[in-house]
């Protein structure tokens, strides 16, 4: 496993981020209270990188997450993300613009699968470039979520409807999903977090398999001590900060 630093001017020769949070934070209005989940966070992530996030329930991964992919936006602080040559300051956009820089650049997977249940497999995968209007045509989006069904082991059941699927395989066809638009990095969220664990280790397995060597970067969310042992990074968020731990 190689180890990434965190700091940025730990080496002249350091390459650029894919991701940067500077002094992000995070409060919410609980019974009058304001209660702090993420305190001004600072971290950076790299193309290539298997990051895991750990912490206790309510810690704050599920909404560092959020506030990386913007489904939700900062109290205070910044998300940077390089896409399209530049770096893009991800909280200085309206929430419509953000949902179409998620749309394009961003996979999510969920730990309750999120599919469509009115949807056929095929018809989930092909989703993301649906609601990009994405420049491939119609044939060659078609082919590459059937390719993608394939890797995932799914090759057979392209019309078939979510609730006819196990949840391992519900998951599987969520990986294809986040990866059909080709995206720069992919945030699960307790991925395995709904399976036992033999499944549970499979469908990790064959996630790390889609994407190394790919360049992209899996930032994950997890509770699963067998699951950080396979990252690059540990980082754990406590009372409001995230904390390093580098995988030797």
């Amino acid at each position: 496993m190689t180890t990434v630093s965190s700091d940025p001017t730990s080496s002249e020769n350091s390459p650029s981020a894919l991701v940067r949070l500077d002094r992000l934070s995070k409060a919410y209005s609980e019974a009058g209270q304001n209660r702090i989940v993420l305190n001004q966070v600072s971290q950076e992530f790299y193309e290539g990188e298997f990051v895991c996030l750990l912490g206790k329930s309510g810690s704050g991964k599920s909404t560092l997450l959020n506030l990386i992919s913007g489904i939700d936006a900062p109290s205070s602080g910044h998300v940077f993300i390089q896409a399209d040559g530049q770096e893009v300051d991800l909280t200085r956009l309206n929430e419509h613009k953000r949902t179409l820089f998620r749309r394009r650049h961003i996979g999510i997977i969920f730990q309750f699968f999120n599919l469509i249940p009115t949807l056929t497999v095929l018809e989930n995968v092909r989703l993301p470039l649906d609601l990009t209007h994405s420049s491939e045509s119609q044939r060659e989006g078609q082919t590459r979520a059937e390719v993608l069904l394939e890797q995932v082991g799914l090759g057979e059941r392209f019309n078939t409807y979510p609730d006819k699927l196990s949840g391992g395989e519900q998951q599987r066809v969520a990986i294809a999903r986040a990866l059909v638009h080709n995206p720069l990095m992919l945030l699960a969220d307790e991925p395995t977090g709904n399976l036992d664990t033999e499944i549970g280790a499979t469908v990790l397995s064959l996630l790390l398999e889609m994407i190394r060597g790919t360049g992209k970067l899996l930032l994950m969310a997890t509770h699963a001590p067998e699951i950080a042992n396979h990252a690059d990074r540990l980082l754990y968020i406590t009372d409001g900060a995230l904390v390093n731990d580098a995988v030797q």
